[in-house]
């Protein structure tokens, strides 16, 4: 046993006791042990990093020291702790094994910084008889508190009790101070239930309340000095003296706008901070030997000041405080498990650690206004807040929210990337299912915002496709079942299909978004389309895959190579039915997209083979085919999705098709689902049909190109014996039989098959003229067609009996309704034979005209006279897209980057693809008499009735007046059908006007329609905007004013002053010319000149010559040019809504072009008056006979147009014509509506600033103006009171030169002054400009009258404002009134002090007052003789 140190010892003997120590070889008695604290972060090593020092405390610093321990590099093998414990050799010297396992001294010794005691308070201990303090043991405390929160040891727990018990003993009476009738805490006004009152002075009143000595929130630890507890405690002083002296009226009243002003989250932050004070304030204080203080909260009054509080504060308060409760009920019998004495360690039970064994607490809705999280069931129903469901259904797993049932969006996915397959598989099932019912629209009224945008955003579609990658069968069935929900809608798919056989209906715009960037289009504005789709190309393959898909998320999925993953799916896992026929709804939707994504899923090796060989064979299992079999598997069985997908596919471009039928031999299955009944195929009945109908598509596709009409030869009695049977569907159309609207389509798509054999066999005889011309040259040679004229006109008597048999069921709606879809596609096919038929050489025109005089007498004037047809035509308004613009708006749960139809439920009967629409039957019947009136002008006379029919002239009337609906995918695809049915009334009337002599009444209705029509024509239309341009547009008939004294009555209203100002005087010109022309005599030039004016715009538009040549091979019928069934990306109109401005506008943009690339624009082109002249004529006479026609063009951007004019080819604007028009168009513009209409601060459409225009117009005014009134007037107009004060300054600050050559005379000036004077100018900078421009003479009123009287009624009104203002604007009118005082120019002092009001009629422009008003004198005295004051010491020295 060896001695301890004495004192007294020296370090002589430590060393000697160490030794001793050492060689006895003893172990040590402790053994140390320093683990890493995980808690703490890395040692902060600079110095840099160091926190601050004070200087009051003692630091002691290790010079030779580092901070950081040496690194050790390399570091030491791990060894076994208990091997270097207990194994030691016997010539191992332990002095040199304590040196090696001696620590770095850092670690023992580091700053030492002594604690800061300033601020502490001393307590004397309480004197006692014993000589030490009395030790207890723990087993006396025999009272305990229970632990609010957090976890404490048994020890802990004893000390609060012996605490608590000993709490009584002190009197803090005398550390209360009670203020009578004053409610302290403002931020809380709810009396605590925890909180007691002192006991104070016996004359308080009973709402008295006791307040703190002590301050609750302010505690000066920021303050850094030691004077901090002090400084707070003064404040605190101060407030409480403060509040003494308020009444309780003036509390209540400053804690409402306390409450109002403050940030609710800092009131609870403030709350939260008084309750922790009250709720730790007994067991703090103790710890730190300072007496107890209490804090009692206020009184609430009668009139409770807490409703001031919203509902979202309060609602949480109350289930707070609702869970506190709880928590402090819970008692033995709540416990599952009771527990006995027996047990060990179980006398003292911790009610925390059993709280997740309790039963769930019933759900329940908090008040609060933030919205609660969405939680959805196992079949992706939305669970609603307060829904109390039993555990047993699965719903309750998962820890946020326990108490309510479902899972919300967040847990989902992470469910999804569980290691268990159940768990992915049932996560991604969940998703779908969500998914699907969000497209829906369920969620619209219950949830805020679009699930489907939070999902995409959350990289929902990446989930989806890394889960298609999964091994497991079932992970990867219900990813594909989600990226169905997610891309396909069914009711999409069905109303195309619907919409297959209607006129041109074949053709569909591609499933492209449309979200360009800006950036984009304006680097490829001036490439060519095919560059433009290259360098786009380029750029998609830079960006990465969730950049692509942000935008369009078929695109990117194609870039990450989704097919070659569903090809692998489908021809190696081979899944069950439901997966196969998901991934088939999913190409289908993919082959939609565009053109390039039917080319990559072409070039997908083994894609194509694997659907036709697997999906599409010839020969399957007869067991399929009856009742209540279960397929197993698709595979080796006819699927209809199948040949749907190969149809849209082969809609991609005439280049697919031929690869379709040609290298996957998908000839041979047309033939194989085509030749054979669909009652004879070996499949279900509904299916059986479904392929049947699909193949014809198919053909039907594939014939639009010009291919695949060697078929029909071969399959020619098949087709007999179908249009033979036909009739047979009129008979069981009274039957409920769930197939017959099948096998209405089926009828329809084998009708609509026969009208591209019919226009493709009409261009044989072309075609063969073409091949025998052009047999010696090198180009390209189309070889014609193996069908011919005389093999596909037999065919037609068959159709024609069966269309007049379906006739005569109009009168039967419910009938008709179902047949009509197949009616429509007669009156297609008939049309469509007619016009190829009249072009056929071998034909007989005479007997084609007697023909059609047959039809027209014994079918067609029958129809029209039909009650049932009237009633069609008045369904017209109802059923149209454009007079019902919400019928086209946007899914609740549509997404930009997912094109769909918004079809998603079906759309209403009484809608353009309902039901109920006559749209179909009335296109395919108006298309039918266009064909005939086209063939035999003898015929037009006698469907002038149909013009007559008030439903439609109602429609068109209603159509053009309403503002379209905004371009979308779902308003492209119906507003191209409707205005298909709208070009071919149009079609009728132009035939009609010049040989119906009463036709003039409804001409200018019809020229309103195609003036509309013209700018609404959406992309693949360009053959009809260019038909209206050629002879609807332009034409003379359509303009019957130009005939019945339109000219003569635009000059008596002139005269008259009917609908303009008196001073509508058109500005003069500063060129010399002859007597100006009156506006009667300009519209009656415009009017003769509507042929060269046509022919001016028809030139300006040969840009589109290409999209022209694409369409007119559509809507003409020459499959042979036919490139794609996919019309153009819809990004707008074809024609602007401006276009009647185009041609100034694109002479402007040539000159504008040319300046920017450095070149010199010398010449312009030769006829560039008159294409100006003929522009304005055009414009002048819209302006006046139609301007309706133009309303939706803003007025400012009409003048930014004009000025154009002015930007162009120097003095152009000088010309006699060109000048007459213009100022005949501007005092259009200036007439009091369209001046009020003017807005110039508002973005215009195809300009980025107007006020870079303007800044371009003044220096075009600087140069090359001469002073011309007319120029004068297009700078003055911008320069109103109303509109941006920019440009003013830029008139009176960068430009001031143009104040001489401004000379604009008041009589000619067609804006009433008063525009510019009122209100009073507010710009102190800008009414600087106005002051100085004038007492330099830079302003004049010989050269710039009008600017002189809006400069002089600014600055008048200025100087003598009394209003109040800043000091600097006070100063500034003054210093002004002086100096205008003090004017040698006394004319200009007259006009400053002595203005009134403006009065165009004066000579000045502006009437004086012959003597100051008393009040303006009064002030002009005050402000000279504050003046005189102000200098009278300096004028005496």
């Amino acid at each position: 046993m060896f001695s301890r140190p004495k004192p007294g010892e020296s370090e002589a003997d430590l060393i000697r006791f160490q030794n001793q120590f050492l060689a006895a070889r003893a172990s040590p008695a402790v053994k140390i042990v320093k683990k890493a604290d995980k808690r703490k972060g890395e040692e902060r090593g600079t110095d840099a990093e160091r926190p601050h020092l004070q200087d009051s405390k003692d630091v002691v610093m290790l010079d030779d020291f580092p901070d950081v321990l040496p690194a050790l590099t390399p570091g030491p093998p791990k060894k076994s702790k208990i091997k270097s414990a207990c194994v030691h050799f016997d010539d191992e010297d332990p002095e040199e094994r304590l040196e090696n396992h001696d620590q770095h001294i850092t670690a023992v010794f580091s700053k030492i910084i002594e604690r800061d005691t300033s601020a502490e308070a001393v307590t004397m201990p309480v004197p006692t008889g014993d000589p030490f303090p009395r030790i207890f043991h723990r087993s006396e405390i025999k009272s305990e508190v229970k632990v609010g929160s957090g976890r404490k040891s048994i020890f802990a727990q004893k000390m609060a009790a012996r605490r608590a018990a000993e709490k009584p003993a002190t009197a803090p009476s005398a550390e209360c101070t009670q203020i009578a009738s004053a409610p302290l805490d403002v931020l809380n006004p709810e009396r605590s239930a925890e909180e007691t009152p002192c006991s104070g002075n016996g004359d308080n009143k009973a709402d008295g309340v006791f307040i703190s000595q002590r301050p609750c929130i302010i505690t000066g630890e920021g303050l850094g000095s030691q004077k901090s507890e002090q400084e707070a405690q003064a404040i605190h002083k101060e407030n409480l003296e403060k509040l003494q002296s308020m009444s309780q009226e003036e509390i209540l009243k400053e804690q409402e706008r306390l409450l109002a002003q403050l940030d609710p989250s800092l009131v609870a932050f403030l709350k939260s901070r008084r309750s922790g004070n009250v709720g730790q304030k007994n067991e703090i204080k103790m710890e730190q030997n300072k007496p107890e203080e209490f804090v009692e909260s206020l009184t609430v009054p009668q009139h409770d000041v807490g409703t001031s509080l919203s509902m979202q504060e309060s609602g949480l308060e109350e289930s707070v405080r609702r869970d506190e409760n709880t928590k402090m009920e819970i008692t033995d019998d709540d416990l599952p498990v009771k527990p006995r004495k027996e047990w060990i360690h179980m006398d003292n039970v911790e009610f925390e650690k059993l709280e997740w064994m309790k039963d769930l607490p019933s759900p329940r809705q908090k008040k609060t206004k933030k919205g609660m999280q969405a939680r959805f069931s196992l079949k992706g129903d939305l669970i609603p807040a307060d829904a109390d469901l039993p555990t047993h259904l699965g719903l309750h797993h998962h820890g946020e929210e326990a108490e309510r049932a479902g899972y919300s969006l967040q847990e989902l996915f992470h469910l999804s990337r569980s290691q268990l397959i159940q768990q992915r598989t049932l996560a991604l099932q969940v998703l779908g299912r969500i998914v699907q019912k969000a497209r829906a629209g369920e969620f619209a009224s219950s949830l805020k915002g679009s699930v489907l945008r939070l999902l995409l955003d959350a990289g929902f579609l990446f989930l989806l496709r890394f889960s298609l990658d999964d091994t497991v069968d079932n992970v990867m069935a219900a990813s594909v079942g989600a990226l169905r929900a997610l891309l396909v809608s069914s009711d999409d798919e069905k109303y195309l299909d619907w919409t297959f056989s209607w006129y041109q209906g074949m053709a569909a715009f591609p499933f492209v978004p449309n979200n360009e960037e800006e950036e984009e289009e304006e680097e490829e504005e001036e490439l060519t389309g095919t560059e433009k789709s290259q360098n786009k190309k380029q750029k998609d393959e830079n960006k990465p895959d969730a950049d692509v898909a942000r935008y369009d998320v078929v695109k990117g999925l194609l870039k990450t190579r989704i097919h070659h993953r569903l090809r692998y799916i489908l021809e190696v896992v081979r899944p069950v039915p439901t997966v196969v026929l998901d991934i088939l709804h999913i190409l289908t939707r993919i082959a939609r997209h565009s053109s390039e994504a039917c080319l990559q899923l072409l070039d997908c090796p083994r894609l194509i083979d694997t659907i036709v060989r697997e999906f599409l064979p010839t020969r399957w299992d007869p067991h399929v085919a009856e009742p209540g079999c279960l397929l197993t598997s698709l595979h080796g069985v006819a699927c209809s999705a199948a040949m749907k997908f190969i149809r849209v596919l082969a809609s991609g471009g005439r280049n697919a098709t031929a690869r379709l039928l040609n290298k996957f031999e998908m000839k041979s299955r047309l033939i194989r689902f085509t030749a054979e009944d669909p009652q004879d195929l070996l499949l279900p009945k509904e299916e059986a049909i479904r392929l049947s109908t699909e193949a014809f598509r198919l053909w039907a596709v594939a014939a639009g190109y010009g291919q695949a009409c060697d078929l029909y030869r071969d399959l020619y009695p098949v087709l007999v014996r179908i249009l033979q049977s036909l009739p047979e569907l009129l008979s069981t159309s009274h039957e409920k039989n769930p197939m017959f609207e099948l096998s209405v389509q089926r009828a329809a798509a084998v009708v609509t098959l026969l009208v591209h054999v019919t226009q493709t066999a009409g261009c044989t005889v072309e075609l063969q003229a073409k091949l025998s011309s052009n047999s010696c040259e090198d180009s390209e040679q189309i070889p014609p067609p193996p069908v011919t004229w005389n093999q596909v006109s037999g065919l037609q008597p068959f159709l024609e009996t069966s269309m007049k048999k379906f006739l005569q069921a109009i009168s039967w709606t419910e009938t008709w309704q179902k047949l009509q879809p197949l009616t429509t596609a007669y009156m297609i096919y008939l049309g469509g034979f007619y016009s190829a038929c009249s072009q056929q050489p071998s034909v007989n025109p005479v007997d084609c005209l007697e023909e059609l005089e047959r039809l027209t007498s014994e079918v067609l004037q029958p129809l029209l006279s039909q009650p049932a047809m009237r009633s069609m035509w008045d369904l017209l308004r109802p059923c149209s897209a454009l007079c019902n613009p919400l019928s086209c708006s946007p899914a609740p749960e549509s997404v930009f980057s997912i094109v769909s139809l918004s079809c998603t439920g079906g759309k209403p009967p009484l809608s353009l693809v309902g039901s109920k629409s006559p749209f179909p039957f009335l296109t395919a019947l108006l298309f039918l008499i266009d064909s005939i009136t086209h063939i035999h002008k003898g015929l037009i006379s006698k469907y002038s009735s149909v013009l007559s029919f008030e439903g439609l002239k109602d429609y068109l009337h209603q159509s053009w007046q309403t503002a379209p609906p905004s371009v979308t995918p779902a308003s492209a695809w119906m507003l191209r059908h409707e205005y298909h049915l709208q070009y071919f009334a149009l079609g009728l009337a132009r035939k009609m006007a010049g040989t119906c002599p009463d036709y003039s009444r409804h001409a200018s209705l019809h020229h309103c329609v195609a003036m509309a029509l013209l700018s609404r024509l959406l992309p693949g239309s360009e053959h009809l905007a260019y038909e209206i341009l050629l002879d609807l547009a332009f034409n003379p008939e359509f303009l019957p004013e130009g005939k019945t004294g339109g000219p003569e009555a635009a000059d008596f209203s002139d005269i008259l002053h009917l609908g303009t100002s008196a001073k509508l005087s058109q500005p003069g010109s500063a060129a010399a010319s002859s007597s100006k022309p009156t506006r009667g005599a300009l519209l009656r030039e415009s009017y003769q000149n509507l042929p060269a004016i046509r022919s001016c715009y028809l030139s300006h538009f040969v840009h589109l010559q290409p999209a022209l040549v694409r369409s007119q091979a559509s809507y003409q019928g020459r499959n042979y040019l036919i490139q794609s069934m996919l019309l153009p990306e819809v990004r707008g109109p074809i024609l602007p809504s401006d276009w009647p401005f185009f041609p100034l506008i694109s002479l402007y943009n040539k000159v504008t072009n040319a300046e920017t690339r450095g070149a010199v624009l010398n010449s312009l082109p030769l006829d560039l008056v008159n294409t100006v002249t003929w522009n304005l004529q055009w414009i002048l006479l819209l302006e006046t006979w139609r301007p309706k026609t133009l309303q939706n063009i803003p007025t400012a951007a009409k003048l930014a147009r004009l000025m154009c004019i002015f930007l162009t080819g120097g003095d152009l604007f000088l010309e006699a014509p060109i000048h007459c028009y213009t100022a005949a168009l501007l005092s259009v513009y200036c007439q009091p509506k369209a001046l009020d209409s003017l807005n110039l601060d508002a973005p215009l459409p195809g300009l980025a600033s107007f006020h870079d225009l303007y800044i371009s117009l003044l220096e075009q005014f600087e140069g090359v103006s001469f002073g011309d009134p007319l120029f004068g007037v297009f700078v003055l107009l911008p320069l109103q009171k109303r509109f941006s004060v920019h440009l003013r300054l830029s008139v009176f600050g960068e430009h001031t030169s143009i104040l001489r050559a401004l000379g604009v005379p008041l009589q000619q000036f067609p804006v009433p002054l008063e525009r510019y004077t009122s209100p009073p100018e507010d710009n102190l900078n800008l009414l600087r400009h106005y002051f100085r421009a004038l007492v330099t003479g830079g302003l004049r009123n010989t050269w710039c009258p009008v600017l002189y009287v809006v400069a002089v009624a600014h600055v008048n009104s200025f100087i003598f404002s009394q209003d109040s203002a800043t000091q600097e604007a006070d100063a500034a009118r003054k210093s002004m009134l002086r100096k205008t005082w003090l004017l040698v120019d006394e004319t200009l002092k007259k006009h400053l002090l002595y203005y009134r009001l403006p009065n165009a009629e004066s000579p000045l422009g502006f009437d004086l007052y012959e003597q100051l008003p008393p009040i303006r004198l009064k002030y002009l005295q005050m402000v000279m003789q504050k003046e005189n004051k102000e200098n009278a010491p300096v004028l005496v020295s």
